[in-house]
């Protein structure tokens, strides 16, 4: 006969992997603590929030000890999603490269705020209200 309970995982896993996720939270932390500037600290930070959501998945959500069919109907989906956003952003830059290169757009152009668009500067170009 078949067992009705299921198949039960040792607690020691859960503890384990719970101190890990403190562990890498403290490293996240610690990027900012340090005050990591430009593409390390964002490499660190999705680094460690990547690192983070999977052991969340695998272990807490139980997909390591699931079939690997249904790990890819979950998983499948956002990764290939993931992927075009990556295309999508490669595409962008190369677009927004060939605008400057080609159009005569300034690189150091800086936005116009609605208040410039619309003249209603706070001075009034020094003139004096009535």
């Amino acid at each position: 006969m078949a067992s009705a309970e299921g198949q039960q995982h040792p607690l020691g896993i859960y503890y384990k992997i719970w101190i890990l996720l403190f562990v890498l939270s403290g490293f996240s932390y610690a990027v900012d603590y340090f005050e990591v500037q430009g593409a390390l600290r964002w490499t660190l930070v999705i680094t460690f929030m990547f690192l983070k959501a999977g052991f969340i998945v695998a272990i807490f959500m139980h997909a390591v000890w699931e079939r690997l069919a249904l790990v890819m109907t979950i998983l499948g989906p956002p990764t290939v999603l993931l992927i075009l956003i990556g295309f999508m952003s490669i595409e962008g830059s190369y677009t927004e490269g060939l605008r400057f290169d080609y159009m005569g757009h300034d690189r150091d152009a800086v936005a116009l705020t609605p208040a410039e668009l619309h003249g209603e500067e706070g001075d009034h170009g020094g003139e004096e209200e009535h």
